[in-house]
């Protein structure tokens, strides 16, 4: 490369270009998003703007502020008041650490209850943290977002649980397609009346209709969420798979069945003792256990991957801080 200022004149190697055009993303060092979900409250720093970019902290504290929505139709009160610590938590730390502003965004429990609103404006005022309440759409559109940056090429269907809704996206060429998003987290299903047989009979109905209105997805399935995950370490627990590396781990169709039969005839306290889950997720699990066989014997992929990237590298993707922001505005 020559000393020339024209990034004209620059010599950019086999791409032709630079990876990141513009000078605010080239500069770019600490970023903090929070991702304000219906079971968790996470905050992760990422560390420069690579392609691939390094996590400086990641710390997540379980809320169910969608724990009781299907009932009331209000956030958990006992979740508000953790979320909020959280969040005032999260902006002590990202001040320590310098990130600037942290890009805060907020997901199905937040944009169904009807306190939604004014939880947003409690974390404002108390915070000056401004949260972007999202739609479904952009949701499986930013999960999307952050699968292809751990897979640059990857195609397929992405599946992103979280407490009270589970967003689906079409990858394919680098690019997002279809998506649609459907009220089938565990915290909504826990709620259910009428039993497995009632939970059953919702999810393919619902299911159903996403596989009319987005067709066939045989490719590769994509886990993103804490109840996925769990779900992973307990049938790397029943293979008794030597490493313990979520990402990029590889399930088949026919080990989700039999991991779902594993969860279905053990108790959840030696569950969470063999996996290492958390006693909160645990809770979950049997009922993203149902969605998940649903999910794979509905849209039959030839093998399923697990993803520890979603919503918040989909944020982060490429973008500096102002830019993440006005995207999902």
């Amino acid at each position: 490369m020559d000393g020339s200022n024209n990034p004209d004149d620059h010599d950019w190697g086999p791409f032709g270009r630079p990876l990141f055009d513009e000078a605010s993303a080239q500069g770019l060092n600490r970023v903090g998003v929070v991702d304000i979900g219906s079971n968790s409250v996470r905050m992760v720093v990422f560390d420069g703007a690579a392609r691939s970019p390094a996590y400086f902290f990641n710390e997540k504290i379980m809320c169910a502020l969608g724990k009781g929505l299907a009932i009331t139709g209000r956030l958990n009160p006992e979740g508000r008041v953790r979320a909020l610590a959280a969040m005032k938590r999260f902006r002590l730390l990202a001040e320590g650490i310098g990130t600037g502003p942290l890009t805060a965004v907020a997901t199905a429990a937040v944009r169904e209850a009807e306190d939604g609103a004014e939880f947003c404006a409690e974390v404002r005022r108390e915070t000056g943290i401004r949260i972007w309440t999202i739609d479904g759409l952009e949701e499986a559109r930013l999960a999307a977002q952050g699968v292809l940056l751990g897979w640059p090429g990857a195609y397929g269907l992405v599946c992103d649980i979280g407490g009270t809704s589970m967003e689906l996206a079409e990858i394919d060429g680098g690019r997002v397609g279809r998506r649609a998003s459907t009220p089938l987290g565990p915290l909504k299903l826990c709620d259910v009346r009428g039993g497995r047989k009632a939970r059953r009979a919702l999810i393919r109905d619902r299911l159903g209709a996403i596989r009319d209105e987005m067709g066939e997805q045989r490719n590769r399935l994509f886990l993103v969420g804490g109840s996925w995950r769990a779900i992973a370490k307990i049938d790397m627990a029943r293979r008794d798979y030597p490493l313990r590396v979520l990402h990029e781990y590889r399930m088949s169709p026919k080990s989700v069945r039999e991991t779902v039969k594993y969860i279905e005839k053990t108790d959840l306290d030696t569950l969470r003792a063999r996996a290492g889950v958390s006693s909160s997720r645990i809770a979950l699990v049997p009922y993203a256990a149902e969605v998940l066989r649903e999910v794979v014997r509905t849209f039959a992929p030839h093998d399923i991957a697990v993803s520890s990237y979603g919503i918040r590298e989909g944020c982060f993707t490429g973008r500096c801080r102002s830019a993440c922001a006005t995207a999902i505005r």
